[in-house]
């Protein structure tokens, strides 16, 4: 047995074209040598079959290829070189939307009754199920031509798919994937889609999906009237009301998005009004590349994203007489997606309509609106008509959002996940180590559940944050379908530290019924655990983990961490010192209060502190009182040694955000002051933290920060190079605490540093620690497959639940 694998399931870039296999038959003299493949993977559902099956006639083999649970079998018999030629092409020639993680091949003696043709056999469907699920896609060039032929039967049709392209994981409700079990079993193929279903040569052979005009979906609208189309009339509604300003809620492959013409300011301003969102970027979906770069600069790994069959928003910079301010707002950024649906070609390709803005189809913190129903009983609240059809969502999945980031010296561009969903959930992480079944249910923001199997983690779409009982419906129906799909019953669960967290309740209440044991995994000791399994490492590790907050051991706020350790046990080396959040969580709402209690710890009392920060004269004399007694005294005032909260109180501080009306505003906004120019200010203008190394851990104390930060105000010093400063101090500060640690721990060996938290979704952070720490001697790693914010919690979860639970030599350990 020989075996080739490759790791390409987490890998955003993957795409291209279909190609099949060409060659000659072989020397007709050759003895013929017969060939048993496993193919694993994501190759069910993507025309992987029907692949084989052309290229082992294109090179005159004989044999069979059939599904089953563990993926694809195939066995050949023919000459040697033509032989390992079609082997090859298994991983190298496969569909676009197949993702080969394995190829193992067994020698077969030669078989006294050769085949004479090569064959589809029938599915086997008994065994355990290892075969992925694969994720949407988009629409395959050769769709996109029959949509856009007048000659072609499905001309216009908005719901035309094939084996290459079109809805999988949001329409499947159980393995294996046929068409009875998914969303399209109530639609009777007509005779013509019937034909082309079996025929392997067809490019529509087992397409799930498969459907016309005359016997699929159809497209509908509605208004708030109750007056109803369907069909071009459906689309000409919704085609109209875009052109005059209106907002269309547009049914998409995992939801409901909430479109208005990019190109008109009053309609942005219109569906911010709606939305009650002053401020949160929108993303925009354009035409084409060529229309995206007319708004935007775009490169080619952000080109290749734009274009792959998962098609993310990818966050590009803006071009200075691009769309309107309106879209993003303070940002040097937007978002951008091209079309992935039919429906959305079909809009984008009206005249006057080649950009729109594309937003969550939702009520202000809800998940977005899936199902019709709840579509035309919630959305007209913001919506003036609804595009919508008669396919139903099983599974709602929001759009991925991704960014590219190019530095010389990191080589290949760094792809960053902000949100993980269509296009690449549920696709797993391969870890390397054996893992007993176990879920893990993230923590209670940016939520998403994790599944293992083998060595395989199961991460499940972005669910959203835990605050309302829908959100929460979905997050528990995400971890049963999940686990339904798989087959997979979980031992154990692992859960947040946090005692009040929903998830980490209802799993204590089920430990020794529904799960043998219930892990409580330290935060922060999660997101380095994520770090360090999606890069397979083992070994003592140093984890930089930034973020807002995570419940610490000791019941405080963390948030500004240096970890030391493994996957079975961390332990604090360093952290931020600790500021007061006046009013709890108000402070994260209004990190005024927070710039504030900064600057009374830097600076001494409020006369000082607003002497120094023209922007806290805006309160009045009774509450600054109020504000600096809640300091002085601790009450209401919890505190937190929280890099996030550090970022949200020097943007305050600055006047550059002092209210946020999304999560991360003030740092998103202080970041953006920087335009994506990462370069470094100079050594001596950078901000210098101070350290406290009298107790066992060390602490880092901002106030030396603070105080330049004041200074460098009072002399007039842009805020744009007072941002770069403060970067660029944050980031000198993790390099020197790296190099304390390592001479600290000499003997050890250590080298190993991992960056997770979701305050390293700052670029410039991001890029100048693994430039600066690389530069240092240090291997540093990031996160490319799951995002470093919460949505990867769960994946680091598993690997610490599965570490304790396991013996010390059996387990991943450091």
């Amino acid at each position: 047995m020989t075996a080739t694998e490759q790791d390409v399931c987490g890998d955003p870039r993957r795409g291209g074209s279909a190609t099949t296999a060409s060659g000659t038959a072989g020397d007709p003299g050759a003895a013929p040598v017969r060939r048993l493949a496993r193919v694993t993977g994501v190759v069910q559902g993507v025309g992987y079959r029907p692949f084989v099956y052309k290229s082992a006639h294109a090179y005159g083999l004989t044999g069979w290829v059939l599904n089953d649970p563990e993926g694809v079998l195939t066995e050949v018999t023919g000459p040697l070189a033509t032989v390992e030629a079609f082997l090859a092409d298994l991983t190298d020639q496969a569909p676009p939307q197949a993702r080969v993680t394995g190829v193992h091949v067994e020698e077969l003696p030669a078989s006294a009754d050769p085949p004479d043709g090569f064959v589809i056999r029938t599915s086997v469907h008994t065994g355990s199920k290892d075969t992925i699920v694969p994720a949407d896609g988009h629409v395959c060039a050769d769709c996109l031509a029959e949509l856009r032929d007048p000659e072609d039967r499905r001309y216009r049709y908005p719901f035309i798919n094939c084996t290459n392209c079109g809805p999988r994981y949001s329409i499947v409700q159980a393995l294996p994937y046929d068409r009875a079990q998914t969303t399209m079993a109530d639609f009777t193929m007509c005779a013509a889609c019937a034909d082309e279903y079996a025929d392997p040569l067809d490019r529509r052979y087992h397409a799930q999906p498969n459907a016309c005009p005359d016997c699929g979906p159809r497209l509908l609208a509605a208004d708030a009237a109750g007056n109803h189309l369907r069909d071009e009339a459906a689309l000409a509604a919704a085609v109209a009301a875009l052109r005059e300003g209106k907002i269309v809620a547009v049914k998409s492959v995992g939801g409901f998005h909430l479109a208005v013409d990019a190109r008109d300011e009053a309609a942005v301003r219109g569906l911010r009004a709606g939305k009650r969102r002053d401020s949160k970027p929108f993303a925009v979906m354009a035409r084409d590349l060529e229309t995206a770069a007319g708004f935007a600069e775009i490169g080619p790994a952000e080109a290749e994203l734009l274009a792959s069959s998962s098609r993310p928003i990818v966050l590009v910079r803006k071009k200075p007489a691009g769309l309107s301010e309106a879209i993003a707002p303070r940002n040097p950024n937007i978002g951008v997606m091209l079309p992935s649906a039919p429906q959305h070609h079909l809009l984008v390709a009206e005249e006057g309509l080649d950009t729109l803005v594309m937003t969550s189809g939702n009520i202000s913190g809800y998940p977005i609106a899936y199902r019709n129903e709840d579509a035309l009983e919630h959305l007209f609240g913001i919506a003036d008509l609804i595009l919508y059809n008669d396919r139903d969502i099983q599974t709602r999945v929001d759009d991925s959002l991704v960014r590219c980031s190019a530095h010389p010296e990191l080589g290949a561009p760094l792809v960053s996940f902000l949100r993980r969903a269509r296009g690449y959930a549920p696709y797993p992480v391969e870890v390397g180590v054996e893992l007993a079944p176990t879920v893990a249910f993230g923590a209670e923001l940016k939520t998403t559940v994790a599944l293992s199997r083998g060595t395989r983690v199961y991460l499940s779409q972005h669910i959203g944050d835990l605050k309302n009982d829908e959100t929460w419906e979905s997050h528990q129906r995400t971890a049963r379908h999940l686990a339904a799909l798989h087959e997979l019953t979980p031992l154990n669960a692992a859960v947040d530290l946090h005692p009040q967290f929903r998830a980490t309740r209802l799993a204590l209440k089920e430990e020794g019924a529904g799960y043998d044991r219930v892990v409580q995994v330290q935060h922060h000791h999660a997101h380095m655990a994520s770090c360090m399994a999606e890069n397979r490492l083992t070994g003592p590790t140093l984890g930089v983990v930034f973020d807002g907050a995570g419940y610490g051991p000791d019941g405080t706020t963390w948030g500004g961490e240096f970890l030391l350790g493994s996957y079975r046990q961390a332990h604090r080396v360093a952290h931020l010192r600790t500021v007061p959040l006046l009013g709890g969580d108000r402070a994260v709402k209004e990190p005024v209060r927070t710039g504030f209690a900064l600057a009374l710890d830097a600076l001494g009392g409020p006369e000082e502190a607003v002497g120094a920060f023209p922007v806290l004269g805006r309160w009045d004399e009774q509450q600054l009182h109020v504000f600096a007694t809640m300091a002085r005294r601790g009450v209401n005032a919890p505190h937190a040694s929280s890099m996030g909260r550090l970022f949200d109180g020097v943007a305050a501080l600055l006047d550059v955000t002092t209210h946020a009306e999304y999560e991360a505003q003030g740092p998103i906004e202080l970041e953006g002051l920087l335009a994506r120019d990462l370069s470094m200010t100079v050594p001596d203008q950078r901000y210098r933290f101070a350290l406290d190394a009298t107790a066992e851990t060390v602490e880092i104390d901002p106030r030396p920060v603070v105080r330049a930060l004041a200074r460098d105000l009072a002399d007039g010093v842009d805020r744009a190079e007072i941002s770069r400063r403060f970067h660029s101090g944050v980031v000198d500060m993790v390099v020197e605490r790296c190099r304390a640690v390592r001479e600290d721990r000499s003997a050890e060996g250590f080298e190993q540093v991992v960056l997770s938290g979701g305050v390293f979704l700052n670029e410039f952070l991001l890029v100048n620690c693994l430039v600066e720490l690389r530069r240092a001697g240090f291997r540093a790693y990031c996160q490319q497959q799951v995002p470093t914010n919460d949505g990867g919690i769960a994946l680091g979860q598993v690997m610490v639940a599965h570490a304790q639970l396991t013996a010390p030599d059996e387990g991943p350990r450091g």
